[in-house]
């Protein structure tokens, strides 16, 4: 009898994830061993497919502006990992002293997160354009932001921090929580000031939630794409071209299937390497980890 019922709730519970399990097999392991496939060999989505061996590799590497694009996406993951951690680290910590309006604070700056990369895009294209932008206005000087290789990449990158800085802001506040208040309380009898509290109670609890913080920033920040294709289309000269759109560019204007896939997976494998690495230190970053 218990077998039967066992079989029973088996046979249910396979029914509810079914659809699941077939949308991950038909949109994602599908997928990838296609692509995986198709970075060695030759694809302009018209004609049937060629093999091509490590060919789509080596013209990769053999390029001059792979290694322009690589460099991109460094800087742009690194600065927004940085500033996208420090700056909500910090702003996490101010609202969780319960300052004055902090519900408010706490949903405006949530909203970037929730708005679309579209209106996002549209409304910072606006404060950057160099006659009528809001920023040039309050400035009082005429910098080419989204026009300017020497400015469109800090120009991303503040767009970037800004949309995250609610959502690290929200998972920092949640770490917060768990901090035991007992701790603040005996700091505070002992004499310590506000940056002694901060250094030697705070960020050592909360180094779990900042590990966390910093592998989800880098990893979204080296996938990066609808920023790039609505505010600078990788211009101007290259210098906002990232792996991501990259690869897009290569799959859909140049047709080169082959080299698109081949891109992919480089940049997988750099991803891969990065989390590795951070998980390796780990048991060094995190507070009692061991």
């Amino acid at each position: 009898m218990l077998n039967i019922l066992l079989n029973k709730e088996s046979t249910v519970a396979w029914l509810f994830i079914l659809p699941a399990v077939i949308g991950i097999l038909i949109f994602i392991i599908i997928p990838i061993i296609c692509s995986f496939g198709l970075s060695f060999a030759h694809w302009d989505l018209l004609n049937s497919p060629t093999f091509a061996g490590l060919d789509n590799y080596k013209e990769i590497f053999n390029q001059q502006i792979f290694w322009k694009i690589l460099a991109n996406t460094i800087v742009f993951a690194a600065a927004t990992s940085v500033f996208g951690v420090i700056i909500p680290l910090i702003l996490a910590s101010i609202m969780n002293s319960k300052i004055s309006g902090c519900e408010f604070y706490k949903c405006t700056y949530f909203l970037p997160y929730i708005t679309p990369m579209i209106v996002v895009g549209i409304i910072w294209a606006w404060i950057f354009d160099p006659n009528i932008g809001f920023l040039n206005q309050i400035l009082h000087m005429h910098i080419n932001w989204l026009y300017d290789a020497k400015y469109a990449m800090p120009a991303l990158i503040i767009v970037s921090v800004w949309k995250l800085i609610g959502y690290n802001m929200i998972i920092f506040l949640s770490g917060f929580a768990s901090v035991p208040q007992d701790l603040y309380e005996s700091a505070k009898i002992d004499g310590a000031n506000a940056i002694q509290t901060f250094k030697n109670i705070t960020i050592p609890l909360l180094s779990p939630t900042v590990f966390f913080v910093v592998i989800i920033t880098a990893i979204s920040s080296f996938q990066v794409f609808d920023l790039i294709y609505l505010m600078t289309e990788g211009g101007p000269y290259d210098s906002t071209n990232v792996l991501v759109y990259a690869i897009y560019k290569n799959a859909f204007e140049y047709f080169n299937v082959g080299r698109a896939s081949a891109i992919s997976y480089i940049l997988f494998i750099i991803i891969l390497i990065l989390t590795l690495i951070q998980w390796h230190y780990r048991k060094k970053l995190v507070y009692n980890e061991n």
